[in-house]
């Protein structure tokens, strides 16, 4: 493994701030089931749900950004602005589909987003695709299927909103890789989360009902939590190679798992634990071949 491309290279640190991220996404589809649900109020909007995800993300970033007071680079605005409306849109239909099935399956079918991203690569970026990454792809896509086992009694509609949002996320990696590498990490998620909250804000205007401070609560954590999450996420990036890092990131299954158990009871049943269990073999081996091909 290539260590001298990381000045501050530790495996054990970017594991641990790796499994640190995963614990806040899967807090966040959490937070916003809650909200989304009458656990804590008259259910909110999906699209009221992610806009408190950006108002309290931005607010967080921005406070980070006051104290900091970093240099701003020249910035390339269509391309954030496309990266923030992929990523609103992303994030509001995976808030929706939480609202309806397990946590475990909407974030195992959220793991598709690397198998899209290929593709988008593919379309956008003229990225050459060899055999490997086709059969890693054609795995997960096996994995998805299982898990939302079209045609039987256990089949939820909402389970292609989750897919829907992996393919959106998929095309907002895409966008981020023309942004890395231009721009400072910190630039870009306070850019990124200023403009997506303007159109959350556009959108929200005609589905606004007042939350409970119960359901301000979760909004506020939910944005909080997924701050905090971007930043363990760039800790980790910058301590290791991503081929060493990304994996760990499929703890967010269990900790999803976990949550939904402790707070709903949910308890998986095979063929979701099987279907998360064929992603994670493809997404794995997707990295796996990315890492050996940047070797």
């Amino acid at each position: 493994m290539e260590t001298r491309a990381h000045p501050i290279f530790n495996p054990l640190a970017a594991a641990g701030f790796m499994l640190m991220a995963s614990s806040l996404i899967a807090g966040t589809t959490l937070m916003a089931k809650l909200a989304g649900r009458d656990t804590l109020g008259t259910p909110l909007h999906p699209l009221q749900i992610s806009h408190g995800r950006f108002l309290f993300a931005f607010l967080a970033i921005s406070t980070v950004v006051a104290l900091t007071r970093p240099a701003l680079r020249s910035t390339n605005i269509p391309l954030h602005i496309a990266r923030s409306v992929a990523g609103w849109t992303g994030i509001s239909l995976m808030f929706a589909a939480v609202g309806f099935i397990p946590l475990a399956d909407a974030t195992a079918i959220s793991f598709l987003n690397p198998v899209f991203a290929m593709v988008f690569a593919i379309l956008l970026l003229g990225e050459r695709v060899g055999p490997w990454r086709w059969i890693a792809a054609a795995i997960a896509l096996v994995g998805a299927f299982v898990l939302i086992r079209p045609g039987t009694g256990s089949f939820h509609p909402a389970a292609f909103l989750a897919l829907a949002a992996a393919m959106v996320m998929g095309f907002e990696i895409t966008l981020i890789k023309r942004l890395t590498g231009r721009e400072a990490p910190l630039q870009i998620l306070w850019i990124n989360n200023g403009i997506g909250l303007t159109v959350a804000t556009l959108a929200v205007i005609w589905v606004w009902t007042p939350p409970t401070p119960a359901q301000w609560a979760a909004l506020a954590t939910l944005g909080f939590m997924m701050a905090l999450a971007q930043t363990c996420f760039i800790q980790s990036m910058k301590r290791a190679d991503a081929s060493f890092a990304v994996p760990f990131s499929y703890a967010t299954l269990v900790f999803a798992g976990l949550y939904d158990f402790a707070v709903f009871g949910v308890i998986p049943v095979t063929a979701s634990l099987i279907g998360a269990a064929i992603i994670v073999a493809g997404g794995v081996l997707l990295i796996w071949r990315e890492g050996r091909r940047s070797a």
